[in-house]
């Protein structure tokens, strides 16, 4: 028997083998788990085999994102300001008051997705007098969940908005008395108007989405991702859009393993769209690292029902059964896996309904199908989900709008919007993610924090213990559950001999700490196919060399991504000793760094 490359010791391995739940030791060849169990492991090794002492930390199975638009994410990443876990909007004007003096034309400063008004200590979103006041001159373009955007009065000059600019359909540029518009974009129903506005502004050359895509893996590979199931998204087109992350493919640096879908993007071709590609690839075709995974989640423009719940629920047009029909007959005759974005309870009636029509003349027949979200579908829609044998993966959206669902639908609605509990006694298969980046954050322990706790990310209490789940419940949906949804249950998801060699070390105990810790967890240590993506603390030295950020004035290099709390890095904020302004710590380049000047007297 041949000596193991790695042996990770001495931790509390949390492998969700029903057959042994937790070892102290885990041995990885090949890019496989070879052995668990405990220290005893150390005697099989010979002089090459890497030692880790894991010092007692927790250590659990690889997260899996089962729906997230990683590949267009990562393009833009580079671009972006988070405001992902920022405490106050204080704090939050402040880096976009710095950033906006950063930015270098023509570009133009960007906050998309994230954040909610709720996890402020103001409980409010910001105006558009204090966006204008931040950044004078840098065009801002600040994206808020599905509901709107608010941009400020350069960036209404470079979108060329003016008194003569009709509304489109489905939006609305507010205006105010003199028909001039203010800055604030709504969507009325749908967001067609926020992503085709940002679409306009300016994109990073090649290169620089080539770090930008590098610098988002390690970013998520920080907060202990290994494994996600790209969602495609809006303004992605296959396959012009998909050449940096083949490229990063094609030369090894993933550190990610991406399953990816095709998402249409011409209302009223997507069956051209579909017919096409059937064409070009297949689904599977690929490797563990990069790999295509069928249609979805838009499979056609008629059949979207995006969740905003500041305004009432989008009646789909009667058009939608026949238009789906055909592409899901396609899909079905292809063998092709298909995915549906549906959030409300009468649009997913309407989608089964074409469903159940299409098996009866093409029988899916294990065909693997799902809906995404859910939120509010009842107990008969489940039954025909299960009978059909689809799956749901659902997503944390709640937690950054439920206080506006329960303003428009009640308490008692939200309670259960998604009846997760109901759909796993049901036995669907379920998976767990974040529909990051312009919705929820990609932080993962925010998802799992709102699983547990049922608590959005502003503290109010959205779910009776009834529809919460138990920290081990919640874990299997972010890892074994997600696994279903690209097809890899055999291979991923536990940590036993034989699967695929990814797992991660974290800061906390996840399975111990209080409630309101777990969304603070990070990773100190990530190993994707038995290499280590990603090191901190005192992993940190062996963690791969650090990657400069591009280009130079890149909010990615100054904040970082998902906002650090003082647990993670040290002090956050403190006033400079001659101004009062705050300092900010950066991940990236691991210095403080002075927010509204040059000072750096601390």
């Amino acid at each position: 028997m041949n000596a193991p490359e790695l042996i990770l010791y001495n931790g509390r391995i949390t492998t969700l083998d029903a057959a042994r739940p937790e070892v102290s030791a885990i041995a990885i060849s090949g890019g496989r788990i070879s052995a668990t169990g405990g220290n005893e492991l150390l005697a099989t090794a010979d002089a090459k085999t890497r030692r880790i002492d894991l010092n007692g930390h927790r250590v659990i199975p690889r997260l899996n994102d089962s729906h997230i638009h990683v590949i267009r994410g990562g393009l833009n990443f580079n671009m972006e300001l988070r405001w992902d876990g920022v405490p106050s909007l204080a704090d939050a004007l402040a880096m976009l008051r710095e950033q906006a003096r950063r930015t270098q034309p023509p570009q133009w400063v960007r906050v998309i997705g994230g954040w909610t008004e709720f996890q402020f200590a103001e409980k409010r979103l910001p105006t558009v007098e204090e966006i204008n006041a931040a950044a004078p001159d840098t065009p801002v373009f600040i994206l808020h969940l599905y509901d709107r955007a608010i941009v400020n009065r350069a960036a209404l000059r470079a979108l060329g908005y003016t008194r003569e600019t009709p509304d489109p359909p489905g939006g609305e540029i507010q205006r105010d008395k003199a028909g001039t518009p203010t800055g604030l974009l709504i969507a009325r129903p749908n967001a067609m108007l926020l992503y085709a506005s940002l679409a306009m502004g300016p994109k990073l050359p090649f290169a620089d989405q080539v770090n930008s895509t590098r610098q988002f893996m390690r970013e998520l590979n920080r907060l202990g991702l290994t494994s996600v199931i790209d969602a495609g998204g809006g303004f992605q087109n296959y396959p012009d859009d998909y050449r940096v992350i083949e490229e990063l493919a094609e030369r090894g640096e993933l550190t990610l393993r991406i399953a990816y879908n095709l998402f249409t993007q011409h209302p009223q071709g997507e069956l051209a769209d579909f017919s096409q590609w059937v064409t070009m690839t297949a689904p599977r075709k690929g490797n563990d690292f990069y790999r295509m995974n069928g249609a979805g989640e838009m499979l056609v423009f008629s059949a979207a029902d995006f969740e905003d719940f500041l305004e009432p629920r989008p009646d789909l047009l009667p058009v939608m059964e026949q238009e789906l029909t055909q592409v899901v007959r396609l899909l079905a005759e292809q063998r092709w896996p298909f995915r549906l974005h549906a959030t409300y309870d009468e649009s997913i009636s309407r989608f089964l309904d074409v469903f159940e029509a299409v098996d009866r003349e093409v029988p899916f027949n294990g065909l693997r199908w799902f809906f995404d979200h859910a939120e509010t579908i009842t107990p008969r829609n489940l039954e025909r989900v299960k009978a059909l044998g689809g799956g749901i993966a659902i997503q944390d959206r709640m937690a950054f709008q439920g206080e506006y669902f329960r303003g428009r639908y009640g308490r008692e609605a939200a309670e259960h919007t998604p009846p997760i509990r109901q759909m796993l006694a049901m036995g669907i298969p379920v998976g767990a993610g974040t529909d990051a980046t312009r919705v929820a954050s990609y932080n993962p322990w925010i998802s799992l924090y709102w699983l547990v706790t049922g608590r959005t990310v502003g503290g109010m209490q959205l779910y009776p213990a009834a529809n919460r789940l138990g920290r081990e419940e919640a874990l299997r949906l972010y890892t074994v559950g997600s696994s279903w949804f690209s097809g890899d249950e055999e291979r991923k998801g536990i940590l036993t001999p034989g699967q695929l060699a990814d797992l991660v070390v974290l800061t906390a105990d996840y399975l111990t700490v209080p409630e309101e810790e777990i969304r603070g967890i990070e990773s100190l240590l990530t190993v994707v196919d038995g290499k280590v993506v990603y090191g901190a603390g005192e992993f940190g030295s062996l963690a791969p060399p650090p990657l400069p950020v591009s280009p130079d004035w890149s909010p990615v290099g100054r904040y970082g991504g998902y906002h650090r709390g003082a647990a993670a890095a040290g002090v956050m904020h403190k006033e400079c000793a001659c101004h009062g302004h705050q300092r900010v710590w950066s991940p990236q380049e691991s210095r403080f760094w002075g927010i509204g000047c040059d000072c750096f007297a601390f």
